[in-house]
This record gives C-alpha cells, structure tokens and sequence, in this order.
C-alpha cells in the first residue's frame, strides 16, 4: 500500500490516475481508524475506482493540548486496517504539520452561515474554523469526486456541504449512516479509551435517543428534552451536556415542530473525562 506524506507525491499519484481517467473518492480521517472508518473507504471505493484516505491529527481542531497530546498516532495499524480492505485501491495521505501548515498552526475563519454557533459550536468556540481550515485545504490537495464523511459529526457533514458550496469546490459531499457497536454506542476512537464501567454504561446515550425518537411524535420538544434531561440526572455515571432536537438544514432547536421540515436529536454525554456525541434521525 502506497503511503504517501508530501503534497508533491501525492499530487502526481492522483495526476497519474485521472489521466487513466480514475474516478478518485476521498475520506478524511484522523486516525486511530475502526470500523467506521473502514465502512466509508468500502462506500468510497464501491462509488470510485480509487479511495484517498488522509491519516492527520489536524491541531487546529483542538481546543484543549492536553486532548491533542492524547489522542492516539497508530499509523502502522491504520495502514493494516486500510489493507484488509484493499491493497492495491487505496492510497494513504500521511502529512506533517509542517505539509499542511507551513509553519502557521492558525485555523482560516469561515462563515457558515451560523450553522457553526449552534450545538457543537457553543461548547467548542473555534472547533469549526479548524473543521474548516484541514477539509478546504485536503480537499484543494486532493481534488476528489467524492469525499465521504460519517452522520455521527451530522453538524460538521452539514458544515462541509457549506464550505462545498460557498468555495465553489466542485467534490460532491457525501453523507454516510452512522456505525454501531453491537450495543448500539456510536463507533469513535474515544470508546477505546472509555473505563470499563463507563464503555458498558455508553449504550444508554442511544437507548435515550431511540426513545426520543418513539416520543417525537405525539411529545413536543420541549417535553423529550425534559424527560431526557432527567433520564441522565438519574445516571450515576454519564453527564448530559446538551440534548437538542432541531432543524437539520438550519441546526437550530426547534420551537415548534412543522411537517414541512426534517429534524434530527443531538447529544453531547460526559462518560467520566471522554466526550461523546451522538444523534438520531426524528422524522
């Protein structure tokens, strides 16, 4: 499998490809890859001749050092992971910080016309301009047809379908369903670093979300977002940041509910020091 870390290389692997008239599919990841992962590279590669995985802790979408120092490097497992997929369809783009930054460790600012303020964006002031800053830059790099991004960051996949479309950046954005433990936890490279107590307690976050979703239609919001709120102060062991139902084109909290618009639940839970999201399809 070829990995490659420069722009230069990479650049002319997918030159040497498109004048084969390759159809090149892209998926932008952090590493630490599971089978969530490995579920867009398979949905990549049946849609393109050619995926593009890209293996980089990007720094700029970390509001806290000691969260960027944590997170796991295992690029050597990664490739193997990406291997049992496909040896010869699949390139890795494995670049420095020095490749993508030059130096200037700064996020670019974005407008996305407020979809960046709401949810995520009140909790983690800046996390979207990072978003922002590494997909407009990987994207420029890489040039896909396709790029694939998981609904479990539903607020980021609407976020880059905006950047898409206010950069004029011709890749089609792709949103893919979210992967699932057996016990029904949203897959994340944070669910191997949960204590056993809490990696067992985890699957409540989507017990509550599918019961959200039972209630939805005969319950307002403002009631499933008060009984979810004391189902998690009941829970000895997972701490409830935000439950949200709103709008999935504005990502706005819904006042009241309209059977002309798509809604979506949103879940932020402290499992002791790990944070998880997750989220659910309403209507």
């Amino acid at each position: 499998m070829k990995v490659y870390t420069t722009k230069t290389d990479i650049n002319e692997a997918i030159k040497a490809l498109k004048t084969q008239h390759k159809s090149i599919g892209f998926v932008a990841t952090m590493g630490a890859l599971h089978q969530g992962h490995l579920a867009l590279v398979k949905t990549a590669l049946s849609q393109n001749n050619i995926a593009v995985v890209s293996i980089f802790v990007n720094p700029t979408q970390f509001n806290n050092q000691e969260d960027l120092d944590a997170y796991p490097r295992t690029l050597e497992r990664d490739i193997n992971l990406l291997q049992s997929v496909s040896n010869k369809s699949i390139l890795v783009f494995a670049p420095t910080v020095e490749t993508i930054y030059h130096g200037n460790t700064t996020s670019e600012h974005f407008d996305f016309d407020g979809l960046e303020f709401e949810m995520e964006g009140k909790f983690r002031e800046g996390h979207f301009d990072g978003v922002g800053t590494i997909v407009k830059r990987l994207l420029d790099i890489v040039k896909p047809d396709k790029a694939y991004f998981g609904e479990k960051d539903f607020q980021q996949l609407q976020i880059i379908k905006k950047l898409a479309k206010k950069h004029t950046i011709q890749t089609e954005i792709i949103g893919c369903p979210i992967h699932r433990e057996t016990s029904g936890l949203a897959l994340s490279s944070r669910n191997e670093r949960l204590k056993k107590d809490y990696k067992n307690e985890a699957p409540f976050i989507y017990k509550i979300l599918k019961a959200a979703k039972a209630k939805f239609g005969t319950k307002s919001a403002t009631k499933i977002t008060e009984w979810v709120t004391k189902q998690f102060a009941k829970n000895k062991l997972l701490e409830l940041e935000y439950f949200i139902i709103a709008d999935v084109q504005t990502l706005k909290p819904v006042k009241r509910k309209s059977n002309k618009k798509t809604y979506r639940a949103f879940i932020a839970v402290y499992a002791d020091d790990i944070r998880l999201i997750d989220n659910i399809a309403l209507n």
